[in-house]
């Protein structure tokens, strides 16, 4: 499932994040790039000992703690703590590749397994040329570039590449999650069935068909969850 998230970062949040840019010193995007990853990386991203990686991670955590759709899309076990990248200048591109599979915590705590990726943009589109996010899947190729604070997730299991920046720069946010439920389809049918009950709710209350509907969902949950 691919599924653009409008704003996931308020707009302090945006600014904050982007103040903090200000100051960045950025290092070769290659050094988390898998084998193959990294033979087409080309990019700019903060140094994992950056101490404004860590401010900028709290922002965008706090954001998806929140954040309704972004449970219910994704719901997750574990989120590799998300990573900032740029793309402008001689560094501005990501050729095709996939995402590895696993992918281990900072501190060397645990490992992620990466069955949803996501990209939560910081600046928008009117900054930049280019620099869209291209993703091929069985939905087909698709191609994404959202405001500042929107996010898109999409299956790690896919085919993707960031086309190259050709005037300003592209700031971002990437990260992994590994979900509860790990089948994709059972994600997609949980997040289909929760939005349909969301909008039962919104239009008749608590029926209790509606209330026995939400028991098969929580059911099937307790049934996919690992």
């Amino acid at each position: 499932m691919l599924l653009s998230l409008p704003g996931v970062l308020l707009d302090d949040e945006v600014t904050s994040i982007r103040d903090l840019l200000k100051q960045a010193q950025w290092v070769d995007g290659r050094t988390t790039a898998g084998i193959q990853a990294a033979t087409v990386k080309n990019n700019q991203q903060l140094a994992e000992q950056d101490p404004l990686l860590a401010q900028i991670r709290r922002i965008v955590m706090q954001a998806l703690h929140r954040d309704p759709l972004f449970f219910s899309a994704v719901l997750p076990d574990k989120i590799l703590p998300p990573f900032v990248n740029r793309y402008a200048g001689g560094t501005n591109h990501y050729g095709f590749h996939v995402d590895n599979a696993m992918r281990s915590m900072p501190d060397g705590s645990a490992r992620v397994r990466a069955d949803v990726s996501a990209t939560l943009f910081l600046n928008d589109p009117e900054e930049y040329e280019g620099g869209e996010l291209v993703i091929q899947d069985v939905f087909g190729e698709q191609r994404v570039k959202l405001k500042a604070g929107s996010m898109v997730i999409y299956p790690s299991t896919s085919v993707h590449a960031v086309t190259p920046v050709t005037s300003g720069e592209r700031l971002a946010s990437f990260m992994f999650i590994q979900s509860m439920v790990r089948d994709a389809a059972h994600r997609r049918m949980l997040f289909d069935m929760d939005m349909a009950l969301v909008k039962l709710r919104q239009q008749h209350g608590e029926l209790a068909e509606v209330v026995q509907l939400t028991g098969v969902y929580h059911n099937l949950l307790r049934e996919w969850a690992l």
